[in-house]
């Protein structure tokens, strides 16, 4: 031996590719006598680099029969799913920040409009025309977006390195270079949402009349209102159906996308109203939540856009974790830990008095031969009629077969009959799974035949199973009565229970029987929390940028009422109040609207948390408190920190020079 293999990248899948591999030069192999008659062997050739797309290309039309060519999205369908759906799923989590960031564009493109008004004004006095004053504005946006977009590119690629960081281990190396879409891409995106958001405005302030400057009564020159909803909401459709790539998908991210902020601000204002039933006491707690009741549109929309961001950190967070311990909490205690494989029939006695004596347990082993579905009712089988990836896998691969005269624990006959005790052969007929016979098309009374090993075997389907998988028992898609198999080459399966300090049976059990496999089950479960907990992370630092978005609008509803912020202050303090009074009552408004987006984001997380533990993982769910208490409290002083340093040049600005400005 002259290494240790800590990671194969060929290794693609499947129960026995967790078990030990052995790496040699394959001009050994001819030594080894391993390639035999009746042995099945595979030839991989393994390709990277920059060049790989052009290489696929050549080597398509090239391909003869019994070959393909897979990429990582191909050599398992279920991984290309996945892969596409966390796609999406991050696509749309960036979606969400992007369009709470085109809230805050369009509100601080109105506090532009309203701040440039006498200057725009005095420009048509001088003879500026509208066109003129246009191209001007829209002049000084693109150099400003253009920049801000070329920042955020490169604090994104700084990002991505960050994410390779925490990833670790699931990434070796460095991620490929990007190329000029990577570039353009956000630059694109970022000038499209200030155009759809901005142009409006910029559009409405170069029609202010000259008359405004001897008139500051004059209300806000038209050209927004529903146009620059128009504007912005085409602008976000198509930067959806772009990230979407397809209609169908498209449509449902954007109605998904608006019922969630809808729902979020909807429920922002009734809270909002609420509030206005309850007693308050002190000037700080009164004026602060009259400041929430005066702007409730405003403050519904801040209340949704951070509710929405710390919900998914929440979900992200606690949540995750609740489910995966509520799930482990869900397993039976006597579930087995530990699966043995490739047990040779003469093999059968031997283990199970090794299993016997050394844990004290009757396994009991079960026949398993592999065989692959070629026929259905005499006509052949293939695959190529399903549009499914999934059914189109499950049809090419081979399937376990296994026999039994009684229906195993775990099982239950849905459809048909199970054979009677004492029957046997093909006239008793097999038993599928339901939700693989649901996939494959085939129903109770077909005949299927199976090749296995060069024998045709072939059986009619009597009856259908539901099978309960999280058992971790043994369990097999295809079951056939005693008499079908039996003759066929076969290797046996069983699972046990040992207890987490008794190691020393399975040195026993590899030492007398090298070639059992055996698969550590709580190992399993420790890779996948490794790896979920890994992702996580990845998720986390996208939605943190949902957060920030939320944050965003806050501070741009802060900007955007600063004006009329500073002349309350200014008003109130003529009258009496101190800035330290002023200063609390901003601190009470923000505590109160953090709160209040705490209480929606820990409510939308326990529903989803309750939606994903009944629905998905049909688990019990179990409540936490710790999720509110986390939720509304972090949100509350987060929030009100943001807010109370948003707000502090509107208190130290000179009463009368406020005054003054406002007049």
């Amino acid at each position: 031996m002259a290494a240790i293999v800590q990671q194969d990248p060929e290794v693609t899948g499947g129960l026995m590719s967790l078990g030990p591999r052995l790496l040699m030069n394959i001009d050994d192999l001819p030594a080894t006598n391993l390639l035999q008659p009746g042995n099945r062997a595979a030839y991989r050739l393994l390709v990277a680099g920059d060049a790989i797309d052009a290489y696929r290309a050549w080597a398509l039309p090239q391909l003869s029969r019994g070959q393909r060519l897979e990429s990582i999205r191909d050599v398992r369908p279920e991984i290309r799913q996945t892969l596409d759906r966390a796609e999406k799923f991050l696509g749309l989590s960036a979606l969400v920040a992007v369009i709470l960031a085109a809230v805050a564009v369009a509100l601080a493109a109105s506090r532009y409009l309203r701040r440039h008004l006498d200057a725009a004004a005095m420009m048509r006095c001088f003879g500026a025309a509208q066109g003129q004053m246009l191209t001007l504005f829209v002049i000084q946006f693109v150099v400003l977006g253009f920049c801000a977009s070329l920042a955020g590119t490169l604090i994104a690629l700084a990002g991505q390195q960050l994410l390779v960081a925490l990833l670790g281990m699931m990434i070796h190396g460095d991620l490929p270079s990007p190329g000029w879409v990577s570039f353009a891409s956000p630059i694109v995106t970022g000038l499209a949402l200030l155009f759809g958001f901005a142009l409006p405005p910029l559009v409405a302030l170069s029609r202010v009349p000259p008359l405004r400057v001897l008139r500051r009564d004059l209300g806000l020159p038209r050209a927004g209102g529903i146009l620059a909803y128009a504007i912005g909401a085409t602008t976000i459709g198509v930067l959806v159906l772009w990230q979407a790539q397809d209609l169908k998908t498209g449509a449902i991210m954007i109605g998904g996308i608006m019922a969630l902020i809808a729902a979020a601000a909807g429920a922002a204002w009734l809270l909002i109203v609420f509030l206005r039933a309850l007693p308050h006491r002190g000037y700080t707690w009164r004026y602060g939540l009259a400041n929430l009741r005066r702007r409730p549109l405003g403050s519904s929309l801040q209340i949704g856009a951070l509710a929405l961001g710390i919900m998914a950190l929440l979900l992200l967070t606690l949540v995750r974790g609740d489910l995966m311990r509520n799930w482990r909490a869900s397993l039976p205690p006597d579930a087995p830990n530990a699966f043995l494989i490739n047990v040779l029939p003469d093999q059968v006695d031997g283990v199970s008095a090794l299993l016997k004596r050394e844990l004290n347990v009757d396994a009991a082993l079960r026949p398993m031969v592999r065989g692959r579905l070629v026929e259905v009712n005499g006509a052949p089988f293939t695959t190529t009629r399903f549009s499914d990836d999934r059914a189109r896998q499950l049809g090419e691969r081979e399937f376990n077969l296994s026999w039994t005269d009684t229906l195993p624990l775990g099982n239950r006959v849905v459809t048909g009959q199970w054979w009677k005790a004492g029957e046997s052969g093909a006239a008793a007929g097999a038993s599928l799974e339901e939700g693989i016979a649901h996939t494959l098309g085939i129903k109770v009374g077909d005949t299927l035949t199976y090749d296995v090993v060069g024998t045709r075997v072939s059986a009619k389907v009597t009856s259908l199973r539901k099978v309960d998988w999280d058992s971790f028992r043994v369990n097999f898609f295809a079951l056939f009565a005693p008499g079908v198999l039996d003759a066929l080459p076969r290797t046996y399966i069983t699972a046990v229970r040992a207890d987490s300090g008794n190691a020393a049976w399975l040195a026993t059990l590899v030492r007398t029987y090298p070639n059992v496999l055996v698969i550590d089950v709580g190992e399993l479960l420790r890779q996948v929390q490794s790896i979920m907990d890994q992702v996580a992370r990845a998720v986390e630092f996208v939605f943190l940028f949902t957060l920030a978005g939320g944050v965003l609008v806050l501070e741009a509803a802060i900007a955007a009422t600063q004006d009329e912020r500073r002349y309350d202050s200014a008003v109130l303090r003529t009258l009496g109040a101190s800035q330290r009074q002023l200063s609390a009552a901003h601190l009470a408004e923000f505590l109160a609207l953090g709160a209040l987006a705490g209480v929606l984001a820990a409510a939308g997380a326990t529903a989803t948390s309750f939606v994903l533990a009944d629905r998905v993982f049909q688990i019990p769910f179990a409540f936490n408190p710790l999720l509110w208490v986390i939720g509304v409290s972090g949100a509350a002083v987060c929030v009100a920190l943001a807010g109370w340093l948003g707000t502090r040049s509107t208190l130290r600005a000179p009463p009368l020079a406020a005054l003054r400005e406002a007049t």
